[in-house]
């Protein structure tokens, strides 16, 4: 289960390399956009601002997360639905997949296929973290190896379940498509309160930490918790009342097809 407000937590930092990606789509007039994971649904209302005129789909595989977006009452057509079910119709234009494919084994035949059904001058952009080998994600396996730990949870972590950009870049040349792709690491400063959890905790609780507090009862995700938060405050001391937590991200815009349409 999606708790919206955890992930919105870091609402700002979570945000940018959305914006980062939509900056580089320069469609202009798409007939159908969809954002794939769409989550609490308030950066998929900005995609009605950017194109007006276009009809604008959110899908998530979260109720909860529906839930939210519902209420805020944006001109979005919002709906649970799994992205690896999802398929282009004629008159999308535009796909977005925004730190989604990452929790999808297997997204890279997703990404192939979408490619090639969408029609031509269609655009795909997808944006994936790249931080797997961070010392936040060391530490979670860290303490997951743990014997007290290691049956439940080793399972149920990812040792990198992403691709570097020319991966992605080689696969979607392979579909037909024109690429740009690229990373940055972005260097979040996030703020430090002393009667409060570690900021990067705070952070893993609302995207990696959920299928392990999931697998849990309470009294042992509040051990695994802690002993997580002394490896993280190991990894990442408090500077100045923050922690400086560096972000690495992936992105790859795609343009089908050979022609663009008058309409894009």
């Amino acid at each position: 289960m999606w708790d919206p407000a955890a992930y919105l937590r870091y609402g700002d930092e979570r945000s940018r390399p959305f914006y980062d990606l939509v900056a580089r789509i320069p469609a202009r007039r798409p007939r159908t956009v969809v954002d794939l994971g769409c989550g609490p649904g308030q950066l998929t209302a900005t995609l009605a601002q950017r194109w007006p005129a276009s009809r604008v789909i959110g899908l998530d595989s979260s109720p909860e997360m529906i839930e939210r977006a519902g209420e805020l009452g944006a001109p979005v057509e919002f709906g649970v639905a799994d992205v690896r079910d999802w398929r282009p119709t004629p008159e999308v234009d535009v796909v977005i997949s925004n730190a989604v494919l990452q929790w999808v084994p297997g997204h890279q035949d997703l990404l192939r296929s979408w490619a090639r059904q969408l029609p031509a001058g269609a655009w795909l952009a997808t944006q994936v973290p790249g931080n797997f080998d961070g010392p936040s994600h060391r530490a979670l396996r860290e303490v997951a190896g743990r014997p007290a730990w290691r049956e439940t949870l080793l399972p149920l972590l990812r040792e990198a379940p992403v691709d570097d950009p020319a991966d992605y870049a080689a696969l979607l040349t392979g579909a037909g498509c024109a690429v740009d792709a690229w990373e940055t690491t972005y260097v979040h400063l996030l703020p430090a309160d002393v009667d409060a959890a570690h900021p990067v905790l705070s952070w893993m609780e609302g995207t990696a930490l959920r299928p392990v507090r999931a697998a849990l009862s309470p009294g042992r995700w509040a051990d695994f918790r802690a002993e997580l938060e002394v490896r993280l405050a190991e990894a990442y001391p408090i500077r100045q009342g923050q922690v400086y937590f560096p972000f690495r991200r992936v992105f790859v815009v795609a343009h089908t097809g050979a022609r663009a349409e008058e309409n894009l």
